[in-house]
């Protein structure tokens, strides 16, 4: 899955934690340059975009990313209220915006709504990487060859991290992205999941799903390594 393009300039804990709730898989960009420098090889799967206190260089990176080969879309615009009259003549840089400070579920929605065909059409149905490959369409799994036997919320939990290979999931967030908000185990839910899963991947493959520690899990290699 492609990542979104996340620009925000304040570095905002309450953006970052609902992309990563509503399983968005995004990577941070600071600069115009930045643009063409982080593009995976896939392109962006789409850029939101917050203006923040400085919002010409939200509209400068905007304007990368419209201007590109294969122009980056869909945009989502968090701009404050002081600064709609910016909206004018600018209709086609963005394809919705939202208010800053926003309302978390009507973010989530208008998110949902924007890049669900993207979502759906960039998941593949298969995932491969290294010897382990999951099929997303029999809910099975395969270690060099050999199928694994694995429960329902292993393989989801598997699944979920294999998406986004080097991302890192604090506990908290795989609980309700896997588990669902409704779930009150706690985190010793997770690491006894993963206590398994590296078991049936066996002593050679185990190091798929690392641990950071003080934070949670990530799958494979980080992009810096």
């Amino acid at each position: 899955m492609s990542p979104v393009a996340l620009y925000t300039p304040e570095a905002s804990p309450e953006l970052t934690q609902l992309l990563d709730l509503g399983g968005h898989i995004w990577k941070r960009i600071v600069t115009e340059n930045d643009v063409v420098d982080l593009e995976p090889e896939e392109g962006w799967a789409g850029a939101i975009i917050q203006l923040g206190e400085d919002p010409e260089r939200g509209w400068a990176i905007i304007r990368a990313l419209r201007r590109k080969d294969v122009p980056t879309e869909p945009v989502m615009l968090l701009i404050k209220g002081n600064q709609l009259h910016e909206l004018q003549l600018r209709d086609e840089l963005f394809d919705d915006f939202c208010l800053d400070p926003f309302h978390p579920k009507e973010l989530e929605a208008r998110l949902t709504h924007l890049f669900a065909s993207e979502l759906d059409i960039s998941i593949s149905d298969l995932i491969e990487y290294g010897p382990l490959v999951i099929n997303l369409e029999t809910y099975e799994a395969v270690v060099e060859g050999q199928p694994l036997d694995l429960t329902y919320m292993e393989y989801e939990l598997l699944r979920f991290l294999a998406v986004a290979p080097g991302r890192v999931f604090t506990r908290e967030i795989l609980l309700n992205r896997v588990w669902g908000y409704e779930y009150y185990g706690g985190a010793r839910t997770v690491d006894v999941h993963v206590r398994r899963l590296r078991a049936k991947l066996g002593e050679e493959n185990a190091n798929l799903i690392q641990t950071v520690r003080s934070v949670g899990y990530r799958f494979g290699k980080s992009r810096w390594q």
